[in-house]
């Protein structure tokens, strides 16, 4: 009777992350004032369809409980870039993006935290080291 509420179980410490989606600057500026008012930090991560790297994050780092853990207290943005739109391609170019993966972080002042910026796959040990230098 109780095989079901194993495979419940499972299946929901499996679960990526859950971001807000962020369709423009003028959206992402307005998430951003959102967060600082709230007192939080943001992670934004710029992702696509396509991008194999992007999966990766999703399958393996992000479904990592002390990921989730250390990422708690952040309100968590995401760019879906897939479609290159006009508006991808203006959050893409507001911070000098050439594609994705890539995740920036914002302190609660709304200024990126530049030097903590993630390009490329990080496993989830690497990701949480990432984590662990942002001085907010």
């Amino acid at each position: 009777p109780l095989q079901g509420f194993a495979a419940a179980n499972a299946q929901a410490a499996e679960q990526g992350l859950t971001f807000q989606p962020v369709h423009s600057v003028e959206e992402l500026d307005t998430k951003l004032q959102q967060a600082s008012k709230e007192g939080k930090a943001v992670m934004l991560d710029f992702y696509a369809d396509w991008c194999v790297s992007c999966k990766e994050m999703e399958a393996y780092t992000f479904t990592d409980a002390k990921v989730k853990q250390a990422l708690s207290g952040f309100m968590l943005l995401q760019a879906d870039v897939t479609a290159n739109s006009d508006a991808d391609k203006a959050l893409l170019e507001k911070f000098k993006i050439i594609g994705p993966p890539a995740i920036l972080f914002f302190g609660t002042n709304q200024q990126e935290i530049s030097e903590n910026r993630v390009i490329g796959y990080q496993d989830a040990e690497t990701f949480i080291k990432t984590l662990q230098q942002i001085k907010l």
